[in-house]
């Protein structure tokens, strides 16, 4: 083997090891579950990569404890699921620029490759509880960015005063959270859903509450409304970003075409209901 390959393997090597500490610690920390069995295993398998491809550089290497610490946080505060699927997207990425190595040592990264596949399968058959419920933090969340974005647009034009403009708004949304709720409830007990419908309420209404207040905030800090509504405006942007994102790396779904399309009804519903209150105003001379 060329000279120029070993670095890459070496490089390699010390992600699989890293790789075998993040699943190691995550196992630990869950009571005795088949999540925890899954994540020993594929914490088995990675730790069989180091070792398979140390034989072949002959160096002994240390895992990178900053990316260990980074993804084990990461796996705790969002979700198993999304903390291991970002890192292996990490290295599927690294693993694709090694592909010319197979050139000088082909059974190497044939025998990876298979280790990957079981990989696949077994993070697939990883069993979280926020994510069987996605579609109702979804359904919160998509409807509180739509409805409380163009009600506070509207009431921006229209009363043009922040405390009541907030006010308003908190009145409205937490109002529409309680209603938002009580429909996926009876929308699951409706459909014999396999979800608990309680769950799915709370994890709706929570949705739905938790957007409310990130979206009433500029108005509550800042005494300028329009300003308040362009601040606002950003944060629908970042909710949207990061919540598509999200979603995207744990279910492995298209990220740009789920954002530009949640980005666009929001902003879109937040023109329209401006223009609406801009004419209210107009036509019946209401001055608050």
């Amino acid at each position: 083997m060329e000279k120029l390959s070993i670095p890459a393997l070496i490089t390699e090597q010390k992600a699989e090891l890293t790789s075998h500490h993040v699943y190691r610690r995550l196992a630990a920390k869950l009571e005795p579950s088949e999540n925890a069995d899954i994540l020993r295993s594929i914490s088995s398998d990675e730790l069989k990569h180091y070792d398979l491809i140390k034989k072949t550089t002959g160096t002994e290497v240390k895992p990178d404890w900053l990316k260990v610490y980074f993804y084990y946080c990461l796996s705790v505060i969002f979700g198993i699921t999304f903390g291991i699927k970002l890192m292996e997207k990490g290295e599927e990425k690294a693993i694709s620029g090694y592909s010319e190595l197979a050139h000088y040592y082909p059974p190497l990264y044939d025998i990876i490759k298979d280790e990957e596949e079981h990989e696949k399968q077994l993070i697939g058959m990883i069993n979280e509880e926020r994510l069987q419920y996605i579609g109702s933090i979804v359904l919160g969340l998509n409807d509180a960015l739509v409805e409380l974005t163009g009600a506070l647009a509207g009431f921006t034009f229209a009363f043009q005063n922040t405390r009541l403009i907030a006010l308003t708004g908190l009145i409205v949304g937490i109002s529409a959270s309680f209603s938002m709720a009580s429909a996926e409830y009876l929308s699951n007990k409706q459909d014999k859903s396999t979800r608990d419908s309680l769950q799915a309420a709370l994890y709706t209404g929570a949705a739905y509450v938790v957007t409310v207040l990130l979206l009433i905030l500029p108005y509550l800090l800042i005494a300028n409304p329009y300003l308040s509504l362009a601040v606002t405006l950003l944060v629908v942007l970042l909710i949207i970003f990061f919540f598509n994102y999200y979603v995207a790396v744990a279910k492995e779904l298209d990220f740009k075409k789920r954002f530009f399309e949640m980005a666009s009804i929001s902003l879109g519903v937040a023109g329209i209901s401006f223009l609406v209150g801009v004419l209210v105003k107009h036509f019946f001379g209401i001055d608050i």
